[in-house]
């Protein structure tokens, strides 16, 4: 069962006795669960009946007693048990697992990785209570990711801002989700949100940004370039130099495969590169500037960087210095 089928099921009021959460994704286990808290028993019929338990604090049998007792002057009780993979032989709850109480909901927080499937204790949890696994959101996934959570919400989203958003936040879909919600709460509802809602209500420049710097790059703007690369440098919090080398990194490989690519219609470009449509003309005029040789040697280059940041063959050039540094050979 998905993210979405539980979330619907569980606003149809149709619950299972146990539902075990994992995985390197703690956004959407943590929704399942807060929905579970906040929806399923009423304020008066929490004091007795809902109870949270910390996998620090807590054991196997400690579970086991509170999931079978009957809830008090309510239909259910709820138990949450956050922090669960930090309990010993979890998997000895195997014995519940077999024969869960139906006026029980267990609900088990087992964060940032998952059980074997291969065993026994999967296998039941598999077959007897909701099994749900939060992988990590990829990168190239998540502009996709954010048009349908602001979708959902009754806005839209321009291709480069929502590209611009994924660059700037990262995976984490809790920091993410926040900052959208900024959105949400300071603009009408219809708004198709553009770059400049971008740096207005989030704070990311809508000219000094990694996006406008690779198009500068794939342009030989050179004053351009040299322009946003002095942002960076004068702005490292917000734009770390190790983040605008892998950026730059995907850049340059997804352009060295465009080379190779033998069908290079827009959709097909779109697909083989995993990048938005709209983007697929800046990709094809980059494309007549560096050839498979130079983009090589960027490759090369962005690679030599990224240890000079780490520190390795660099004593005392500071990251402004090195990007500037960086910059050049990839113009030159």
């Amino acid at each position: 069962m998905n993210y979405e089928d539980i979330l619907a099921n569980l606003k149809k009021k149709i619950y299972h006795p146990v539902y075990f959460l994992m995985g390197e994704e703690s956004y959407f286990i943590d929704q399942i669960t807060d929905y579970i808290s906040k929806n399923v028993l009423t304020d008066a019929e929490k004091g007795f009946n809902q109870h949270v338990l910390y996998g620090k604090d807590t054991d196997v049998d400690t579970i086991i007693t509170h999931s079978r007792r009957f809830p008090m002057m309510a239909n259910h009780q709820v138990i949450i048990v956050k922090e669960a993979q930090n309990i010993r032989k979890i998997e000895d709850l195997e014995a519940y697992i077999k024969a869960p109480l139906k006026s029980t909901i267990l609900v088990i927080n087992y964060k940032y990785k998952s059980i074997d499937k291969r065993k026994g204790f999967a296998k039941q949890l598999a077959k007897n209570c909701v099994l749900f696994e939060s992988k990590k959101i990829y990168d190239n996934k998540l502009p996709a990711w954010i048009n349908g959570y602001l979708s959902s919400h009754g806005y839209s989203i321009e291709p480069q801002a929502s590209a611009m958003l994924a660059e700037y936040l990262g995976t984490d879909l809790s920091k993410v989700t926040n900052e959208l919600n900024k959105l949400i709460i300071s603009l009408p509802k219809g708004t198709k949100i553009s770059p400049d809602h971008i740096e207005k209500n989030i704070g990311v420049s809508k000219d000094y940004n990694i996006f406008e710097l690779q198009n500068a790059l794939g342009t030989k703007n050179v004053l351009k370039t040299n322009q946003i690369i002095s942002y960076f440098a004068a702005n490292p919090a917000t734009n770390p130099f190790t983040r605008t080398i892998g950026s730059l990194y995907f850049y340059f490989s997804k352009l060295l495969k465009f080379h190779f690519l033998k069908d290079k219609s827009p959709n097909s470009v779109a697909s083989a590169l995993q990048i938005n449509p709209f983007f697929v003309r800046s990709y094809t005029d980059a494309a007549k500037v560096y050839n498979p040789k130079k983009l090589v040697a960027i490759i090369g280059i962005l690679r030599e960087y990224d240890m000079k940041s780490k520190g390795m063959g660099n004593v005392s050039t500071s990251h402004g210095d090195l990007q500037k540094e960086m910059i050049y050979k990839i113009l030159h």
